[in-house]
């Protein structure tokens, strides 16, 4: 097994591999908190395959429950490369497909069993599934599953399994119901935090106040002057995320889209697009881009505000993953100042706020915030915190065209 640790280009552990390994191959049960893209596949996978390489082989010994389908896949991806020299089988189960192929594998007994929690329940409930010789429970993303309202279904899953189990639960933030989750099913566990729970620390983070009008034209700016990787664009909805991804489409950018509405086929092509390439941009919705795993996104664009802190740390966890720097910029209207200064707090401070210079951001007055208006004439002495806002640029601060990120090649 190390020499594929070696092959994926392992040099040494990430801070929450060199501590959860140790402690997960002991045996001891886990409550790990890092921000995603921290390498925590890895922190849990390695373990479980020393554990079960030795037999007995035929049944389920090794249950990972995710969120999201796209987690379900990358996760057995992990376990299927780590493991390629064992006898150990794994599968995953995730709705959106076919149940009939899943009972059929599921039949011939893999030993680790990666799986979304509703259709995991879908084959409890057909007597499919047989959960009482697992020995490693593992929850990964759960506080996305606690946002995504699965936790109920994992307590009932969690019934199935029996009371001598080894548990690893990884978060990357603690709200409420994953706290008294972890207090009931951990036993005597040991606390692996990483960092303050927040975005990674290689992530910078920009505002870019603007009226909710003239967005597309400042997203359009920004990529035609921004040198850039591969990108995210977050928007609050499933329709805005498809009409943006057209208009950008539009404009001649090799863009993707990824929404609820899609098939799993269609979801699927879009990761796989944007995973190699194929799309430079993926616009997505917060529920859809949960779980999404891929190391090359130089930038994340909240083309939205998001609901919450919660939402704006998952959000940003797309870029700056495995240690790499990314950027984070933030579309602003005056209504959504309060969540920034929420998530400053969780960064500790203040974010910068940028404009471009040759950018027409109109003159007409906003009924619902008259001084956020740019081509305004202020008054002397006049000061408005929207318009203003951390326009002073911080001594150390990077530009987007820092060095590390490409040449524009977006268009």
């Amino acid at each position: 097994m190390l020499d594929k640790v070696v092959e994926v280009g392992y040099e040494s552990p990430t801070p929450i591999q060199a501590q959860c390994i140790p402690l997960a191959t002991e045996g001891k049960d886990l409550l790990g908190l890092a921000q995603t893209g921290t390498g925590k596949t890895a922190g849990f996978a390695l373990p479980i395959l020393q554990k079960l390489m030795r037999g007995p082989f035929g049944r389920i010994r090794a249950l990972i429950i995710v969120p999201t389908r796209e987690l379900c896949e990358q996760v057995r991806e992990s376990f299927v490369f780590f493991g390629r020299n064992t006898k150990l089988r794994s599968m995953v189960v995730y709705g959106g497909v076919g149940k009939y192929p899943q009972a059929r594998q599921l039949l011939r007994g893999p030993e680790i069993l990666v799986a979304c929690p509703g259709r995991l329940l879908d084959h409890l409930g057909d007597g499919i599934i047989d959960l009482s010789g697992v020995e490693v429970l593992v929850l990964d993303e759960a506080d996305t599953m606690c946002d995504m309202g699965f936790l109920p279904d994992v307590r009932r899953i969690i019934s199935f399994l029996p009371n001598k189990r080894q548990t690893l639960l990884f978060a990357a933030t603690m709200p409420d119901g994953i706290r008294r989750l972890a207090n009931k099913i951990l036993n005597d566990p040991v606390t692996v935090q990483i960092g303050v729970i927040g975005p990674a620390e290689t992530v910078s983070h920009f505002i870019y106040p603007v009226r909710s009008s003239r967005k597309k034209e400042l997203l359009l700016a920004i990529l035609d002057t921004t040198p850039t990787g591969r990108v995210m664009i977050f928007t609050r909805t499933k329709n805005r995320a498809q009409r943006l991804a057209s208009e950008l489409h539009e404009a001649k950018y090799k863009v993707g889209s990824l929404q609820g509405d899609l098939s799993q086929r269609q979801r699927l092509r879009a990761i796989d697009g944007f995973k190699m390439g194929k799309f430079d941009f993926l616009v997505a919705t917060d529920l859809a881009a949960r779980g999404i795993d891929v190391t090359e996104v130089s930038h994340v664009i909240n083309y939205d505000m998001p609901g919450s802190v919660d939402d704006y740390i998952h959000r940003i966890g797309r870029t700056g993953r495995a240690e790499k720097s990314g950027e984070a910029f933030t579309f602003c209207d005056g209504e959504d100042y309060p969540l920034v200064r929420k998530i400053e707090a969780v960064l500790g401070t203040r974010i910068e706020s940028k404009r471009i210079p040759e950018f027409d951001y109109g003159t007409e007055k906003s009924k619902r915030s008259p001084e956020f208006d740019y081509g305004a004439k202020r008054h002397r002495g006049s000061r408005s915190p929207e318009l203003d806002y951390g326009t002073k640029k911080r001594r150390g601060s990077r530009s987007p065209t820092h060095k590390g990120f490409k040449r524009p090649y977006n268009r």
